[in-house]
């Protein structure tokens, strides 16, 4: 896994000071929560601290800032509270200590990529909320007690392997590399988010730009329905059949009759970068699909994939439940079709992207349990190559199979952590 060091922006470093000593005040709170009693410290649960500060301004828009980088998912979870005369940022897991961590780390590098401070797990507590200016008392979630799972294995081992999954999927892609089943001139990007528990799961080279390929088609159609809610576009029988072609049969000509209406792939970009700039914020549409297919201008990078698609599952875009509609009809895919150990009832949405450079599939996979309840998580695979493969055909498939091969194992890894 490439790993990223960036130095703190300036917006980050001013916002910091204006809060005031964060480090220190973490620290102080830390060994406040430290030194509770059992009782209060709900039988050894444990949340994520993102600050502490004697700044409730500050704290407030560091939320702020936090949500608009881990996403719904999360911010439904993140609580501004005080404690004493230092008021701190939470989100509240109630989950064991290991859980904690490892969400902590997850985050802890998404938040400093934006040049923004690490997360810390802490201990949980009865701690006091501020809801619009009042403070209100959360109560204890159930404790979470281990216990043996129909497989065998306690919950601790079950969480333990769900911590794994992404150092499952870097051994598997190292141990392809070292059979030469991807080459040297490759890369890859995976990224997993589980919307069950709000997580990102796997994230390998996420924040890398890749040659998008006609997944790209999604955030055409995301540029259009925004024009269309803007009353600047119809969506009728005519626009809607060649929404259906781009994105079902993946048909370039409707794709550049998407994009002669929007204005262009600038207008495009520029459409998307203007309504939605937490989401594209790797996107570059360039350019018209070309004859043949042969479209190698345009890039995104997968982080931008797994929020579009965030996006979408939440409605927080426009054209939402039609996009997610077109992404559901039946179609190509590499996420679940012809995978051994994924049940054919599992449902999947996605849009795959094919070149002599580029394998990808993009999608939501909604796993069902034994109870009926169902499960969904994203999974997004890329495999470019520097120069065009020789053998299309070929290469296609095989590099197809790799993303096969991840979606397994990333639907196995679900699978044990749920329980099913």
């Amino acid at each position: 896994m490439v790993k990223k060091t960036k130095k703190i922006s300036r917006e980050g470093y001013n916002l910091m000071r204006s809060i005031g000593r964060p480090f220190l005040s973490i620290v102080a709170a830390l060994l406040g929560l430290a030194a509770m009693s059992p009782a209060v410290a709900a039988a050894d649960r444990y949340d994520v601290s993102y600050l502490w500060s004697q700044s409730l301004a500050g704290v407030q828009d560091y939320r702020d800032r936090v949500a608009e980088v881990l996403g719904p998912g999360v911010t439904i979870g993140l609580k501004v509270v005080a404690k004493g005369d230092l008021f701190g940022l939470v989100y509240a897991r109630h989950g064991d200590r290991a859980g904690a961590t490892r969400v902590a780390n997850v985050h802890t590098r998404l938040l400093q990529s934006r040049g923004m401070e690490a997360a810390i797990p802490v201990r949980s507590r009865d701690w006091a909320v501020l809801d619009n200016g009042d403070a209100r008392q959360v109560p204890f979630a159930p404790v979470d007690v281990p216990r043996a799972s129909r497989n065998g294995m306690t919950e601790a081992e079950r969480r333990r392997e769900f911590r794994d999954l992404e150092a499952a999927v870097e051994d598997h892609i190292s141990r392809l590399r070292r059979e030469g089943k991807i080459k040297d001139d490759e890369r890859t990007a995976w990224s997993v988010y589980d919307f069950t528990s709000g997580e990102k799961l796997v994230s390998i080279n996420e924040d890398e730009q890749f040659e998008a390929a006609s997944m790209v088609k999604l955030f055409i159609a995301a540029a259009f329905f925004c024009k269309v809610e803007q009353g600047e576009l119809i969506y009728g029988n005519k626009s809607r059949r060649h929404m259906e072609l781009a994105i079902q049969h993946s048909n370039n000509a409707s794709t550049n009759w998407m994009l002669r209406k929007i204005g262009g792939p600038n207008a495009a970009q520029r459409i998307l970068k203007r309504n939605y700039p937490g989401i594209f914020q790797d996107t570059r549409i360039v350019e018209y699909i070309p004859r043949g297919g042969r479209t190698y201008l345009n890039k995104a990078s997968p982080h931008d994939y797994s929020r579009f698609l965030h996006a979408v599952w939440n409605e927080d875009i426009s054209g939402a439940r039609e996009i997610k509609r077109l992404m559901g009809l039946p179609s190509p895919n590499r996420i679940r079709t012809g995978i051994q150990g994924i049940p054919a009832g599992t449902r999947v949405y996605n849009k795959t992207g094919s070149t002599a450079r580029v394998c990808g599939d993009v999608g939501i996979l909604i796993a069902k349990g034994p109870d009926g309840k169902r499960y969904p998580y994203t999974v997004i695979g890329i495999v470019e190559k520097e120069k065009r493969a020789r053998k299309y055909t070929t290469w296609i498939r095989s590099r197809g199979d790799v993303i096969r091969d991840v979606s397994r194992i990333v639907y196995h890894g679900i699978a044990r952590r749920y329980d099913f």
